[in-house]
This record gives C-alpha cells, sequence and structure tokens, in this order.
C-alpha cells in the first residue's frame, strides 16, 4: 500500500501547520490551478462547480469531522466546487449504500468515501460510477476495482510498526500480555493494521510480548468502553491495550483513567489530540500517533477534482498538485499516500488543535 512519496514536505511540517493554514481562508483560483498528469505531461485547471461528497463510515465521529469538515471542505472551496457531507449515524456494513445510491441520483461528480466493507458498498460505487461519478476512497478502501483511487492516510506497515513500538516502549523491557480494540469486526484498513501488527510481533525485539485477544467497539464510545472493562476482567495480568481506532482509544482512556488500572496497564492507539490531551496529562497515555486528518481528507478533495477534471485518470505514474500539501503521484492500484504517523506525547500534544 505505501505506494506514494509526498513531493517535498516532511510529515511533522504538514501535522503542525495543516489547520491554521486551513482556517486562514480560501486560495486564489490562481494559486490552486495547477495539478499535471505526469503520464501525459499535460497542465490543466480543476473545473469550478463540481460536487464533491464526503460520505464517512458514520457522521458526528470526531475524525470525520475533522477530516471532511476541516479538510475535504477547505480544499473544495478552494477550486471554488460544491461541498457536502452526509452518512449513517452508526458504522456498520451496508449503511452506507443508500447514501451512495442517493448521491448518485443527485448527480454528485465525485463521492469520497471510507468504507465500512471492503465489499458491501462495491455495487452501489460502480453504479455510481457507471452513472458519471467519480469515486475516491480514504481513511479506508474498497477494493481496488470499486473506486478510482485510494488515499491512503499511512501506510499499513507504518502504522502497524509504530503501534507495537509505542506499546512495548510504554510497557517496558519486562512485556507481557498486550489486547487490541478495533473497530468494527469489516473495516478494511482496522484488519490490514491488526495483520501486520501481529507480523511486526514476531519479531526478535518483542519476544516479550504476547497478543492475547482482539475485540471489537464498532467505533461506538459505550461499547468501546465497554469492550475495554470486559477485556481487563478476562485478562488480569494484561499489560497494554492498542485501540487503533479513535473511537476506542478515547473510549479506553476514559475508563482506565478513573478505575485501579491507570498506569499499570498502558494505552496506546490512533487518536486526535483533543480527544486525548486530558489523559496524555494525567498519565494515563504517555504516547500515541495519527496523521492529520484533516490534511486526508484536503488530499481526497483535491484528487477527486483532478478526476472530475480529467486531469488524472488514476494511472500509476500521474501526478497532481494537492493546494498546499504540493505534488503527489499516483502508485500501483490507484493509491496515494498522505504520509508517516506522528506520533503525539506530553511535550508536543498543545501544539495542536484537532
Amino acid at each position: 500500500m505505501a505506494a506514494i512519496t509526498r513531493g517535498g514536505r516532511a510529515v511533522a511540517l504538514a501535522v503542525l501547520t495543516a489547520f491554521s493554514l486551513a482556517v486562514s481562508g480560501c486560495a486564489s483560483q490562481e494559486e490552486v490551478a495547477q495539478p499535471t498528469s505526469g503520464a501525459s505531461a499535460g497542465t490543466g485547471t480543476i473545473k469550478e462547480g463540481l460536487k464533491i461528497a464526503f460520505l464517512p463510515k458514520q457522521v458526528n465521529n470526531p475524525y470525520f469531522d475533522a477530516s471532511d469538515n476541516k479538510g475535504g471542505k477547505i480544499a473544495v472551496e478552494e477550486f471554488k466546487g460544491v461541498y457536502s457531507q452526509t452518512g449513517p449515524s452508526e458504522a456498520s456494513p451496508s449503511a452506507q449504500v443508500s447514501y451512495i445510491n442517493t448521491l448518485s441520483q443527485q448527480g454528485t461528480d465525485v463521492i469520497v468515501v471510507s468504507a465500512n466493507d471492503k465489499d458491501a458498498i462495491c455495487g452501489a460505487l460502480q453504479e455510481a460510477r457507471t452513472a458519471g461519478a467519480k469515486v475516491v476512497t480514504y481513511d479506508s478502501d474498497t477494493n481496488p476495482s470499486c473506486r478510482d483511487l485510494f488515499i491512503n492516510q499511512a501506510s499499513a506497515e507504518g502504522i502497524a510498526a509504530s503501534q507495537i513500538k509505542l506499546i512495548s516502549e510504554a510497557i517496558g523491557e519486562e512485556g507481557g500480555e498486550i489486547a487490541i480494540l478495533s473497530a468494527t469486526a469489516n473495516a478494511t484498513n482496522q484488519n490490514t493494521w491488526i495483520e501486520m501488527m501481529k507480523t511486526e510481533l514476531a519479531k526478535p525485539e518483542y519476544a516479550k510480548l504476547k497478543l492475547v485477544d482482539t475485540v471489537y467497539g464498532d467505533d461506538d464510545d459505550q461499547k468501546s468502553f465497554q469492550e475495554t472493562q470486559g477485556l481487563l476482567a478476562k485478562h488480569p495480568d494484561l499489560k497494554g491495550i492498542i485501540s487503533p481506532t479513535t473511537v476506542g482509544v478515547a473510549a479506553a482512556a476514559r475508563y482506565l483513567s478513573a478505575s485501579e488500572y491507570k498506569g499499570k496497564v498502558q494505552l496506546t492507539g490512533l487518536g486526535t489530540p483533543n480527544q486525548m490531551r486530558a489523559y496524555v496529562k494525567d498519565g494515563t497515555v504517555k504516547a500515541f500517533a495519527l496523521w492529520n486528518p484533516s490534511d486526508l481528507g484536503y488530499l481526497a478533495a483535491y484528487a477527486g477534482g483532478a478526476l472530475a477534471s480529467g486531469l488524472i485518470t488514476g494511472k500509476e505514474g500521474e501526478t497532481f498538485k494537492a493546494g498546499k500539501l504540493g505534488d503527489y503521484t499516483v502508485g500501483k492500484d490507484g493509491t496515494v499516500l498522505l504520509g508517516d504517523p506522528f506520533v503525539f506525547t506530553k511535550d508536543n500534544i498543545d501544539d495542536f488543535d484537532f
């Protein structure tokens, strides 16, 4: 999945500056009109008036609020398109199908979707593409045949490696039992990361860590809270929990922070600074990771605009400009990589506001 390298930008700098840039106002048309296709060496501008709809796994999720409303929306406004967000209130495999059908019927130019299931929405997406829509997946992919591009937030290998490294450092040299609190059982990205975490755990340096359980909170706060409680009851010798989902890691932190396990059971995962700040400062969490979700949505919008304007087709080797983020190249299987995960600790968390 690590098919793309970012042109000329350091990931840490992007994370540090993304939100201040995003809220500073819309750029001029001249500033955003430079996407190019490396395959054809052509130049052109993103068409004005494109209807770009974001369809997250679930609405009213802080992660997708940041990626869509603080990233995608800003990008669409920059190239003078029409932005919208729609989706289910609960994450489930088939919940997105009716929304895709509606967006297709409304003549949406670009559907940007984070898939709850890599197969369940393929039929609806193919119908939308036949009707003329371009499909960009972000955060969680479908089968490649069902979309035009996938905007990958970070390489699966990089995410898995960072999660295992962080939990190992938090627990210490003595090691011990660990568990994973995931989102839904069918989430493509979660399952890929989990399998690669298992591969990472097989390395000699992690021989003292033992994965004893994987549970699913379905990206629901209360269920994730209860699953954390259940893990600790079932595994009294548990030393650490990895939750590679923003809903799950915040719920787990909330439970641990008010329990007898605070400071005894370590926690890491993928979270946002605003969710995790209190738990980092009170010692419940030593470190966690994430890419910048607003950058992810911003890049997805520009990729969709370039597709719908005929500047790229999704072919490997094509290049396009994504506004303030710079140049990107399409890689294998129509994948575009945002960058590497960024680690948040008590020393830097107050530098961020998302």
